[in-house]
């Protein structure tokens, strides 16, 4: 279970997403697309940096993680930038959010994970569900245009991406560009940028 999976590297330390910042993936899409502060829901948030710069940015944010180490850290360092944010543990894929409907929503590898089309869509439908009418997603997304070598975030094309979400949603924007990183050499990503459709396909 990819939920098991993540708390166990939790467990063990093994986060090299945990990069103690913000993404600016995040912070250039939300400032370039003008995207206007409302309730957000940062799924899989890990250990909150997304969500509090979200917070400090005047959106109304719950965090969410299976991880109960990650939530911890997420309180903690909410607490000490003085932000307001909420924290759960739950999963998301199997559970609806309290506070729904939220006008953005926001996940840093947590579609990736899941490896068939079928799961997408399921996690692309979540993710709807608890959307407003014309509520935005953005996902940051392993790039399979990378030939890696080694160890890394899992990778999808771009049609995976467009097949699991267009019943859904309508994509406003797909980037190719990289993970916010502390390595010299960052991961590349898709940074898909989404409104829900007020009619599924």
């Amino acid at each position: 279970m990819i939920e098991e999976r993540y708390k166990k590297r939790y467990q063990a330390g093994d986060t090299p997403w945990n990069i103690g910042k913000p993404d600016f993936n995040l912070i250039q899409t939300v400032t370039t697309m003008a995207i206007k502060p409302c309730k957000a829901l940062d799924i899989g948030c890990g250990t909150g940096d997304n969500s509090i710069w979200l917070s400090q940015n005047n959106f109304d944010v719950i965090g969410i993680d299976t991880s109960e180490i990650a939530i911890q850290k997420a309180i903690e360092k909410a607490l000490k930038a003085d932000v307001k944010c909420t924290f759960n543990v739950i999963d998301f894929y199997k559970n609806k959010i309290e506070g729904t409907p939220f006008g953005f929503a926001f996940d840093r590898g947590c579609f990736h994970s899941f490896k068939s089309d079928e799961e997408r869509k399921s996690f692309a439908e979540n993710v709807a569900v608890h959307l407003e009418k014309d509520g935005l997603w953005l996902s940051i997304v392993g790039n399979a245009d990378e030939q890696r070598v080694g160890p890394g975030p899992p990778q999808r094309t771009a049609r995976d991406i467009v097949n699991s979400v267009e019943p859904y949603f309508e994509i406003l924007s797909l980037v190719s560009s990289h993970f916010g990183s502390n390595s010299p050499n960052p991961p590349r990503a898709w940074v898909c940028l989404m409104r829900k459709r007020t009619f599924m396909l």
